[in-house]
């Protein structure tokens, strides 16, 4: 495995004149998007109050959250940001893929807009044919799924087979086929809703011998095989301290793009032996965690 850097952004879409405080009468509001649901990301949720509460705001005490949890239902997206920008919310946030981020930038100039985006593909190089699974209804991450993916197949010889899914359903079907074109390895995109699916990418992964590889450490700890990735909740943590300084009144145009430091290499020993797959000494002694 090639240890590539996953990059997330976090700051805002524009420039915007007025102090955030302003904006808004009483307590300040935050419209806080994900793509998954509330359960699966609660971790994450956690860590994001923990960042805005180090700027010195608590949920309840001196800011209002307007929470919404789209469950893999992206066509929801207009709707919803049209509502937080009627509501008149201080700032929107949006955790997971770039697609609430990018709605969100597209129904308002003039809210401020913080986002972090984690998407970026890692492969496993020995494998001939990789099939890789995106979710066609989170068209952002997709699109850079996409681009990245076959550029890096190119640079170390991967043949890829890019297949779809959005519905639970599908996610069925999909391993279907890959029980019958059995690639090498399966590289699964980085996804909110495919996130709070991940004991059933687990399952099915061990039921029909599939080696593979995600983009964050939920799914090994559910029983994937490795992921490589940002370490989420650190990111999210400074989504929070981000949302926290705009709320003091920090224009979004003067705070620079972070890019997160900490980076998380898991291998799940257990699944490796349940496949049959030996992982070299080497390739262990560099995870950050090894699940036994």
């Amino acid at each position: 495995m090639r240890r590539r850097a996953f990059i997330t952004l976090l700051g805002g879409a524009a420039a915007w004149p007025l102090a955030v405080r302003a904006q808004q009468p009483g307590l300040p509001v935050i419209g806080f998007v994900n793509g998954g649901s509330a359960d699966a990301w609660a971790t994450y949720t956690a860590a994001f109050l923990k960042g805005l509460g180090e700027t010195g705001y608590i949920e309840g005490q001196n800011v209002t959250i307007e929470s919404r949890w789209l469950e893999g239902q992206y066509d929801r997206l207009p709707a919803l940001m049209a509502d937080l920008v009627r509501r008149r919310v201080a700032v929107i946030t949006t955790l997971g893929p770039a697609s609430p981020a990018l709605a969100a930038k597209a129904e308002t100039a003039a809210i401020p807009i913080v986002f972090a985006v984690p998407e970026d593909p890692v492969l496993v190089p020995k494998g001939g044919r990789v099939a890789v699974l995106v979710n066609p209804t989170d068209a952002a991450a997709t699109e850079t799924t996409l681009r990245d993916v076959p550029e890096a197949a190119r640079a170390i010889g991967l043949q890829i087979h890019i297949l779809n899914a959005s519905t639970s359903r599908e996610i069925d079907a999909a391993f279907a086929a890959l029980a019958r074109e059995r690639p090498d390895a399966l590289f699964v995109a980085g996804d909110a809703f495919f996130n709070s699916r991940r004991v059933q990418f687990a399952t099915l992964a061990a039921r029909d011998r599939i080696p593979a590889t995600y983009a964050s450490r939920e799914y090994v700890t559910a029983g994937g095989l490795m992921s490589y990735g940002t370490d989420l909740a650190d990111t999210f943590r400074q989504v929070g301290v981000y949302t926290g300084t705009i709320l003091k009144g920090a224009k979004p145009s003067d705070l620079p793009v972070a890019q997160s430091a900490k980076f998380e290499f898991i291998i799940n020993l257990q699944t490796a032996r349940l496949l049959g797959l030996t992982i070299p000494e080497t390739l262990l002694a560099t995870a950050d965690e090894v699940i036994q």
